[in-house]
């Protein structure tokens, strides 16, 4: 399994993601797994990556979290949760789509 975290600098998020990823690789088992940390500085980066936005995790190159309707580029993302609007997927979510 190959689990990236893309992020752009300023993020205020990027680092909570980060750590409930590594929480949840943990719960599901995979703590063997690296997560790969890709920082997306230019919109280009942005396009060619589909990057909707910081935080985003790609599990074997693709977004579960994914919103197609969302536009591509260098901005801030929020995740539904049960909680409400989030600027990370929760530990639950992270783990759901690790398992």
């Amino acid at each position: 399994m190959r689990v990236e975290l893309l992020f752009f600098d300023g993020c205020p998020h990027w680092r909570l993601a980060d750590q409930r990823l590594r929480e949840a690789l943990v719960q599901a088992g995979r703590d063997e797994v690296q997560v790969e940390y890709r920082q997306v500085t230019t919109p280009e980066q942005a396009e060619r990556a589909g990057f909707r936005g910081s935080p985003t995790v790609l599990v074997d190159g693709q977004d579960p979290f994914a919103d197609r309707s969302a536009p591509v580029g260098l901005s801030c993302r929020v995740f539904r949760t049960e909680a409400g609007l989030a600027g990370s997927p929760t530990v639950e979510q992270l783990l759901a789509v690790l398992s």
